[in-house]
């Protein structure tokens, strides 16, 4: 990736991830970047042709407790607020259990990531950083011959999975705010149907998402920030008043419900994209991966913040929870209608800079496709397309809840748990003396299970979702 490039990225979140060149874009604007540069036109259309600069200096590297507030940005969002949801399938004591344990294997897979990216680039000897995808790619090219003329493949599958997920993450935001806007206009007798909702919500987003340049949405992320921080602080406090007995609700849920919660669960795990240039970005960057560095440190306070909200959430509501805890707030209460104003001007804020990611992952090939006259013009209808593409799959898919659990199960699980074992042993298989046993058995197991949440969470999502239309 050309640096100016990275310093592009660098402008678009300091909030939610959930996650450059065509390659890896998704990584650099999914966190709070210290580079003030925002890229010019000209950068762009140079990285689309592949064209390298000498890596620059880092004008402002984080320091511990900066990088560690940054990946509490990156994955404090809607899947936070949807862990009340993943509680109820998965029930008190199996989803607490499986939480911790799936955070361990969702952060065991970024240090995995983070140690093949270490050994490609001392391997490739530049010392440029690179992302997700140009890691895969280049794992695979240091592989024998078949491995190798899959290189490019795997790096565009990479690619096509960090789209999914951030166009998943688009249509649950739009699903997520019309719900939100509906709870307050039923509570002022403006009962307008849920679909009419998210049509009036898709307009201002479709106008944030025609914003080209990355330097005029950087304060979007700043007050989605601030607004998500008040919104879910509020959330927990009223989740803690009078709570029932733990007896009142299932510690473990159904063979049905499970694959849900573990799609839910993956969804707001899927935080991988943030920790390449969250290194990167470090001023001691040795201190990101240490037994007590800013990695684990900091997943292990998310994951607890994870357990609390999602206990509490099931606790206090237990049947009735709803995909976004905001959605449970009392009715007709002044604060409950300012919270869900606050978390939804917060996902909305949100959206055009997760919208950016496929953007500038697909964009390139396509201006290289559409000649050169009237290329802003044509970018500009692009992106509305791609807009009211997420439009129509949230019209489609009106269920947040089933569809955070369907986002997760088909694209977060491949990101999280799929391709760093894979690569993993697609670069220890190299050495000389091979790959050690436990590492294959340790590496095959976090596969098959992404493998099991992806089938039986896409088959349960899909199932839930045709059944909840019937009824």
């Amino acid at each position: 990736m050309k640096r100016k490039d990275a310093e592009e990225m660098s402008a678009v979140t300091n909030g939610t991830a959930h996650t450059a060149s065509v390659n890896n874009v998704s990584e650099t604007m999914a966190m709070s970047q210290s580079r003030d540069q925002i890229l010019p036109e000209k950068g762009a259309h140079e990285a689309e042709n592949g064209k390298a600069e000498e890596a620059a200096d880092i004008i402002h590297p984080t320091s511990y407790v900066d990088t560690m507030l940054h990946i509490f940005k990156g994955n404090i969002g809607s899947g936070l607020l949807a862990m009340g949801d993943a509680f109820k399938n998965g029930g008190l004591v199996f989803a607490t259990i499986s939480t911790v344990i799936m955070g361990i294997i969702c952060v065991h897979a970024q240090h995995i990531l983070l140690n093949c990216a270490e050994d490609m680039r001392g391997r490739v000897k530049d010392g440029k950083a690179i992302g997700f995808a140009q890691t895969v790619r280049m794992v695979f090219e240091q592989g024998g011959p078949r491995l190798k003329a899959r290189a490019r493949l795997m790096g565009i599958l990479v690619d096509t999975f960090l789209c999914v997920t951030q166009l998943g993450f688009c249509c649950v935001y739009i699903v997520f705010i019309a719900n939100n806007v509906k709870l307050i206009c039923d509570h002022y007798n403006v009962r307008i149907d849920l679909s009419i909702h998210m049509i009036f919500v898709v307009v201002p987003v479709l106008l944030a998402c025609m914003v080209r340049n990355l330097k005029f949405l950087t304060p979007f992320s700043t007050i989605a920030n601030l607004l998500m921080a008040v919104g879910v602080g509020v959330v927990v406090y009223e989740a803690c008043q009078d709570l029932p007995p733990v007896s009142s609700r299932d510690y473990v849920g159904t063979w049905k419900t499970l694959p849900l919660y573990f799609g839910t669960a993956v969804y707001a795990f899927e935080g991988i994209g943030l920790v390449l240039p969250l290194k990167n970005e470090m001023r001691n960057p040795e201190q990101f991966q240490k037994p007590l560095g800013v990695l684990n440190v900091s997943m292990v306070i998310v994951g607890s913040i994870f357990i609390v909200v999602g206990f509490l959430g099931y606790l206090q509501w237990g049947k009735a929870v709803q995909g976004s805890l905001t959605l449970n707030l009392p009715p007709g209460l002044i604060l409950s209608n300012v919270v869900q104003t606050l978390i939804a001007l917060a996902i909305m804020f949100t959206y055009p800079l997760q919208f950016y990611v496929p953007v500038r992952i697909t964009w390139p090939a396509l201006r290289a496709r559409c000649g050169p006259r009237a290329v802003v013009a044509k970018e500009l209808g692009y992106r509305a397309l791609l807009v009211l593409l997420t439009f129509i799959l949230a019209e489609s898919i009106p269920q947040l809840g089933l569809f955070i659990s369907l986002v997760g199960a088909v694209s977060s699980t491949a990101l999280a748990l799929m391709f760093p074992p894979l690569i993993e042993l697609v670069m220890i298989s190299q050495k000389p003396n091979g790959p050690h046993y436990f590492t294959i058995f340790k590496d095959v197991t976090i596969i098959l299970l992404g493998v099991f949440i992806f089938i039986t969470g896409t088959y349960e999502s899909v199932a839930s979702i045709i059944r909840a239309f019937q009824q």
